[in-house]
């Protein structure tokens, strides 16, 4: 795709976002052809949604877990971008008309202390482990922004940030304090009923890993992580879609609780 095309397809992808219109099939010219043209467009999106969505804060990774990979018939991880005003406290109250359809997702999110630039790739699971800073439970809000999304396809999705809306973060714990986060039990309950659970072993084995993954692909197209951005390394649970009145509550062995309410 030429520059043209990329900015025409991001400025589509952006004027659903602010008018929260469902988003069908880009135009035959304007549609990524593999998941690479995807992230083109995705850059820049995030530079065209950087004024009304605020500072870029750092990344989610999504289908990194089988029943996400199941769910979404995406049979490996791709990321999306995470700003600053999607970012938000345990205890928060969330408007649902706000989103087109709203859903949540149970995940451990990690600080990091150090950059991981292109320059020094490839990473390994332990170099990537020592870039982490604080670990939280965390809630990733997930938006169905689509006129079908099933029909749209990953380079589509890819596009528009791979239903990225934003997180809701437990206190933070610093990484040592965390004995194994593969071994994190994770549980999913919606108005008091556990609706779903996993372990952070899910998560490619270990959520290390996908954040490995993570620097390893952004470095493959020239970017790095920085110091102090955030990444949600993926769900230990199929995505659960809410409804006004909700509320959710997510429990992390380790890590702690972390809850928010949809009005």
């Amino acid at each position: 795709m030429g520059a043209d095309e990329i900015l025409a397809a991001a400025r589509l992808i952006v004027d659903a976002r602010k008018q929260r219109a469902p988003l069908g099939a880009l135009p035959p010219q304007l549609q990524p052809k593999d998941e690479a043209a995807g992230y083109e467009i995705q850059r820049e999106v995030h530079w065209l949604l950087a004024e009304q969505a605020g500072d870029f804060a750092g990344y989610k990774i999504g289908c990194t877990s089988k029943v996400m990979q199941d769910y979404l018939g995406i049979p490996h991880p791709c990321s999306g971008g995470v700003f600053a005003s999607g970012i938000h406290q345990t205890g928060v109250e969330l408007r649902t008309a706000d989103f087109v359809r709203v859903g949540v997702e149970c995940e451990i999110a990690v600080r990091l202390k150090q950059d991981l630039l292109p320059l020094d790739a490839p990473f390994t699971m332990d170099r990537v482990v020592e870039a982490i800073g604080d670990c939280h439970a965390a809630i990733e809000i997930v938006d169905d922004r689509y006129v079908q999304w099933q029909t749209l396809g990953a380079p589509t999705l890819v596009a528009d940030d791979f239903f990225a809306a934003g997180c809701v973060l437990g206190p933070a714990l610093p990484r040592a304090a965390v004995a194994d986060l593969a071994a994190v039990q994770g549980r999913a309950i919606v108005n008091g009923t556990l609706v779903g659970e996993g372990t952070g072993a899910d998560v490619l084995g270990h959520p290390v890993h996908a954040l490995a993954w993570l620097a390893n692909h952004l470095a493959a197209g020239g970017d790095g992580l920085e110091a102090g951005q955030l990444v949600l390394t993926g769900s230990l649970v199929k995505t659960i879609w809410l409804g006004a009145g909700d509320r959710v509550r997510m429990e992390l062995d380790g890590l702690g609780v972390v809850e928010a309410a949809f009005v």
